[in-house]
């Protein structure tokens, strides 16, 4: 074959460290923006970015040439610089060391994508251990609960 070709959705969520809950609504809807464009600028497409107090889901098309790890490196990285310049964000922010992943067929993009959507919510009923555990527990995850907090 000639050429490469590839089509990967992924379902990216991430916590602030110690799940503070740092992003306050005045920012999310800027701070979705500068992600989905750290995700072009990798040649990745943001499907959609979405976040509450403490953490954020990103579905998005992992670039053929690019890494998981690259990216998940670099949105980190970027968005928390750009965060520490927002009026009332600590200078001290800090996402979570780790991170999940979860891969999505695209005949689930849709209803990962209103899950994505109605984080405010979910997050009624449910905290974001108790969230992320069950993404875990439903993608057949092994992990160790001493492991995944910082």
């Amino acid at each position: 074959m000639p050429q490469s070709l590839a089509k990967i959705h992924l379902h990216l969520i991430f916590s602030t460290k110690n799940r503070e809950p740092t992003l306050r609504r005045e920012v999310r809807e800027s701070l979705h923006r500068y992600v989905a464009t750290v995700l072009e600028n990798l040649g990745c497409h943001a499907v959609l970015v979405n976040s509450v107090d403490d953490h954020i889901h990103i579905l998005f098309e992992l670039a053929r040439t690019v890494a998981v790890s690259t990216v998940v490196e670099d949105v980190k990285k970027a968005s928390s610089r750009w965060l520490k310049t927002q009026p009332g964000i600590d200078r001290r922010f800090a996402w979570q060391n780790g991170y999940g992943v979860f891969s999505v067929s695209i005949s689930n993009v849709a209803s990962v994508r209103k899950y994505v959507a109605d984080q405010e919510e979910h997050h009624r009923k449910r905290s974001f251990q108790d969230e992320f555990r069950l993404f875990l527990d439903q993608h057949g995850v092994p992990y160790d609960e001493r492991y995944l907090w910082d």
